[in-house]
């Protein structure tokens, strides 16, 4: 068993594995995986603004579409599993590759749609073909880059992808009002295509030497094909510190859903907002947030390591790089979207939405300095099945989140945003609560169910 004094981490020749790539090389490297990263985000987030567009063209409704919204959800987690749970097994370079192929056909069979069903099933082989994006890229980061590195490269990560949802929803309400929904997934079909060629002709696998399960195979064929269970991976939550933090980042993220899907209902109404293209401008202060606060983050979640371990003289304790959230956690997040529901009831006029722009801005900064850390500390302790642990903590998230924001618009129907908001900011001091037990009783939740935690030879 591990416990909070073993010295979990420590300067062995394992960490010349991480020197294989030059600096120049890992900032590629990095670039090519936010870049397949921002795909998944953009892909979802373009998606919201055109359904009016969707509906009217297929003769449906607006309800009735926008259940594509949950099937997306759906084979977000499911691709995720997947992806992560094979590339463990053929590599990250092999799955990248396979993905993006069901990226592009579903793009097309997307924009080629003419009925309802074409749509359910087109919509769900393109998420499902780059929802790897996330998970891959933070097991990437993980093979490259040391402990003490590795915060900050996984803030550019986030920082770089969650720009799609900072920009997706202005483009998609741009393509909408102006230019045509299925040429903008005909763009993302050739899009992922590009992605592809990249990957092919300049990705190399990052995976340490001998850690791949197919390495593992004695007796080859050519077509070397082996049964991997995706759901593998959600057995890893088991532990009682991933299944906390997982819990913890769901309700403070809650907070930007809260806020961001009925904002057409809650600004847009309010502050007499109609056009596409404006309201899905709302959208991007709050992106800007989390570009910006992504990096400030990781690199603050570094320092926090290396602080706590030169106190410990060398021991290090994983769960310090949690301490790095309570900014986020304990203030900015619960005080933006509780400040956004009282603005929103009870200031009219340019100030009022001003003021909400302000909160949406905050609200994405205070939500990486909660998630960012959450997300390296996954593959601080399970670092040999890094995307696997990202990919059962976001397909977790994302379905716990898809549940309640469901009922997020009832919710202001019934009882209006501001007590809607004040909910959610109370659940996002929950959250950050539960962190804070698992940095006091972090050595005992480790201890009680051992996964499989990071070693100085794995590490």
């Amino acid at each position: 068993m591990i416990s909070e004094e073993s010295p979990l981490l420590a300067t062995t020749a394992h960490e010349l594995v991480y020197d294989r790539f030059t600096p120049d090389q890992k900032r590629w490297i990095v670039f090519l995986v936010s870049y397949a990263g921002f795909l998944p985000t953009f892909v979802s987030s373009t998606f919201v603004p055109s359904i009016p567009q969707i509906a009217k063209d297929l003769d449906s409704t607006h309800a009735v579409v926008s259940l594509t919204v949950s099937l997306s959800i759906l084979a977000s987690a499911i691709g995720a599993l997947v992806w992560a749970a094979h590339s463990s097994f053929y590599g990250r370079r092999s799955i990248y590759l396979w993905g993006m192929p069901f990226l592009c056909v579903g793009s097309c069979g997307v924009a080629l749609s003419t009925s309802l069903q074409s749509l359910f099933l087109w919509r769900f082989v393109q998420t499902f073909g780059c929802a790897g994006g996330m998970s891959l890229g933070a097991g990437v980061i993980g093979d490259i880059y040391k402990l003490e590195e590795r915060g900050t490269a996984i803030g550019v990560f986030f920082g770089a992808t969650l720009l799609g949802y900072a920009v997706a929803p202005f483009l998609g309400g741009a393509a909408t009002q102006y230019w045509s929904w299925r040429s903008l997934h005909y763009s993302i079909g050739a899009w992922g295509l590009l992605e592809m060629l990249l990957l092919y002709l300049s990705f190399p696998e990052t995976s340490h030497p001998g850690t791949l399960g197919i390495d593992k195979v004695t007796h080859r064929k050519w077509i070397r094909i082996s049964w991997v269970n995706p759901l593998s991976s959600l057995w890893l939550l088991r532990s009682p510190n991933l299944f906390a933090v997982m819990f913890a980042s769901s309700l403070v993220l809650i907070s930007d859903f809260v806020l961001l899907v009925p904002l057409a209902y809650t600004i847009g109404v309010r502050y007499g907002i109609t056009n596409e293209a404006i309201i899905g401008a709302c959208f991007l202060p709050n992106g800007l947030g989390n570009f910006i606060g992504a990096p400030i983050a990781g690199r603050q979640s570094d320092t926090v390591v290396r602080r706590w371990r030169e106190k410990r003289k060398g021991v290090w304790c994983p769960e310090d790089r949690l301490r790095a959230t309570w900014i986020g956690g304990l203030f900015m997040v619960p005080l933006s979207v509780g400040a956004s529901g009282l603005i929103t009831t009870y200031v009219g006029g340019p100030i009022g939405l001003a003021l909400n722009l302000l909160c949406l801005f905050t609200n994405g900064l205070g939500v990486d300095f909660v998630v960012n850390p959450i997300g390296s500390y996954n593959v601080d302790v399970v670092h040999s099945r890094s995307a696997e642990v990202t990919a059962a903590y976001m397909a977790s998230r994302s379905l716990m989140i898809s549940a309640a924001t469901a009922l997020v618009i009832p919710s202001i129907e019934r009882i209006g945003v501001a007590w809607t908001n004040i909910i959610a900011a109370v659940l996002a001091v929950i959250g950050q609560g539960l962190i804070f037990l698992t940095i006091r009783y972090g050595d005992r939740m480790r201890a009680s169910v051992d996964v499989g935690f990071s070693t100085t030879e794995n590490n």
